[in-house]
């Protein structure tokens, strides 16, 4: 066991991926601070975190405050006298917290900062059409996502790359530069670089709005945000067919450039093809899900669903 005192922060699996690689590096992980116990499903079943299910099968110590700035937390927190605190997909830390270890606190961020700071970083580098991202280590300030930066790794995204499928990438690569960055930290080898000023892509929280689907939008461009929000939470639209009006989520289609004089959002059906007309082509829909419905490919659908002639998605 090394001798460096770390405290580990986190919730999700993306999390898990990198305390797991900390535990096989054997570095001694005092204790996992993880988000409490929330009920979940039809019986409101308490349902713990992904870091929480890892940190009991390894025998860890688990502290899962409510209030990051509670007395009783901060004396617990001083209690493991941890030397380093590393945070993965956690939650916004007050400075009584990150402020405690003597070598600091350092985040785990999927993107290239300064660019995609903010909640939904592997969504938005897709939507927006980037081809390369990566992974961020930094040490956390009064800001978010914007300390020091101690180490960068890169990693391509391919033109049909989904979001689920550059998480579990990034996951990957980011548990290893966790790893890099501790022994890092550990040698006294590093130089942290203060992070650029100026205006850079933002990675807002997914809401509502910025998941609808407008078909008016070039094609790409309506491409991109589908394969951003696949498998979560998923680009939707409404469908208005022989009057009545389905909610949709897409995650799948294949784009088919073609000149054409068709409005955008007007459904072209045939026995094996859903067929959407936007601004310079065609989206073929092969992945959606109806509202109240599990989620099945296109042909499935055309197999038993009626579609009016005139019909469209807006």
């Amino acid at each position: 066991m090394k001798e460096l005192r770390i405290i580990f922060m986190g919730t999700p699996d993306f999390a898990v991926a990198s305390l797991n690689a900390l535990v096989e590096a054997k570095y001694n992980v005092v204790a996992v601070i993880t988000a409490p116990d929330k009920p979940a499903g039809r019986g409101r079943k308490l349902n713990q975190s992904a870091v929480k299910k890892y940190a009991l099968l390894k025998g860890l110590e688990i502290l899962q405050p409510v209030n990051l700035k509670h007395p009783d937390f901060l004396d617990s927190l001083a209690s493991f006298q941890a030397d380093l605190q590393i945070v993965v997909a956690f939650r916004m830390l007050p400075k009584q917290v990150w402020a405690m270890p003597k070598l600091g606190t350092f985040n785990l961020h999927a993107s290239l900062l300064p660019d995609y700071r903010g909640a939904a970083p592997i969504n938005w580098a897709i939507i927006n059409g980037e081809t390369q991202t990566g992974v961020t280590t930094f040490f956390i300030n009064e800001n978010i996502d914007t300390g020091a930066i101690i180490k960068q790794e890169t990693t391509e995204i391919s033109e049909s790359m989904t979001t689920g499928e550059l998480h579990d990438i990034l996951m990957k690569l980011g548990s290893k530069t966790v790893v890099e960055t501790v022994e890092m930290i550990e040698k006294g080898n590093i130089d942290p670089l203060k992070q650029k000023e100026g205006d850079f892509n933002p990675a807002p929280k997914l809401n509502k709005d910025n998941c609808r689907i407008q078909w008016d939008q070039p094609l790409e461009k309506i491409y991109n945000q589908i394969r951003g929000l696949n498998p979560y939470p998923g680009a939707w639209t409404i469908l208005k067919n022989n009057g009545e009006e389905i909610e949709l989520k897409i995650y799948k289609v294949n784009m088919v450039l073609e000149e054409h004089k068709i409005s955008p959002g007007i459904v072209l059906i045939s026995k094996k093809q859903l067929r959407v007309a936007a601004q310079n082509g065609f989206l073929d829909i092969t992945d959606l899900k109806m509202s109240g419905k599990k989620r099945m490919d296109a042909i499935s659908l055309l197999n038993g669903y009626t579609f009016h002639e005139g019909c469209n998605m807006f």
